[in-house]
């Protein structure tokens, strides 16, 4: 509980104000980041291997966004930084530990942005929600992904759809969700798309006791790569059940 006290009061003055309220929950995606390294090494390493993949035979390698960049265990950050001339890095907090790290192997080619990308206040300020129009503006762009994101835009919308209590359009969650998805296959450069597309509760003796799609009906392109994320092991949760997410990965 110190180290993530600590990193919170280490990461609250780095973040502009709007986005502070998340940084609670991104101090505990770390926390849990560490306690279940071992479980989530795969599913990192898959998702690294995906973006490997999906820049390998690119011709130019010029300008590369990673959206949704978080604690960049997921992200081959050294192959891109090494590849590209510039990565911009787009997420609503960068952790202090990300950017101390980042930091520590002095790349001078990677930029931090602070960016809620969910789309939510076009919508409700009723315009149609174009959340990623802002990469139009990015000079010399080859390459886009969105890593581990969109499920979690998901649950944020989700959770700002039921405080609102009927202000918002009932499909707002998949209003938002399609709209990342077609800013992707709109973008004029490669992209690439890795995300969990369902989840399911698992109790000891091995039966499903729940399931959801986390993309709530919206198709996602089709899959180049499928894996298992054990998001919460046993005992991560509770000692009765496992959560386990399933990811893909497309480009």
């Amino acid at each position: 509980m110190i180290a993530e006290a600590l990193l919170y009061a280490a990461t609250w003055p780095l973040t502009d104000k709007p986005h502070r309220k998340f940084v609670r929950y991104s101090v505990n995606l770390w926390s849990r980041a560490g306690r279940c390294a071992a479980e989530w090494a795969e599913h990192e390493e898959m998702s690294r291997n995906a973006i490997r993949a999906a820049t390998a035979d690119l011709r130019q390698k010029r300008t590369a966004v990673v959206l949704g960049s978080g604690l960049l265990r997921d992200v081959p950050i050294e192959a891109l930084a090494r590849d590209f001339d510039t990565v911009i890095l787009v997420d609503l907090v960068h952790l202090a530990s990300v950017r101390l790290w980042l930091s520590a192997k002095a790349y001078r080619n990677i930029r931090l942005i602070e960016r809620d990308l969910s789309g939510y206040d076009d919508l409700a300020a009723g315009r149609e929600p174009e959340p990623l129009g802002f990469l139009r503006s990015v000079p010399y762009l080859d390459f886009v992904v969105s890593a581990n994101l969109l499920s979690q835009i998901g649950r944020g919308v989700k959770r700002r759809y039921e405080a609102e209590d009927g202000r918002m359009p009932a499909d707002t969650v998949e209003r938002l969700i399609s709209a990342h998805l077609t800013g992707l296959s709109g973008l004029a450069c490669r992209h690439c798309l890795v995300t969990d597309i369902a989840y399911a509760v698992i109790e000891r003796n091995g039966r499903t006791h729940e399931e959801a799609d986390l993309l709530h009906g919206v198709s996602p392109p089709p899959a180049k790569a499928i894996w298992t994320w054990p998001v919460a092991p046993l005992g991560e949760k509770s000692r009765d059940y496992r959560i386990e997410h399933k990811v893909m990965a497309a480009w």
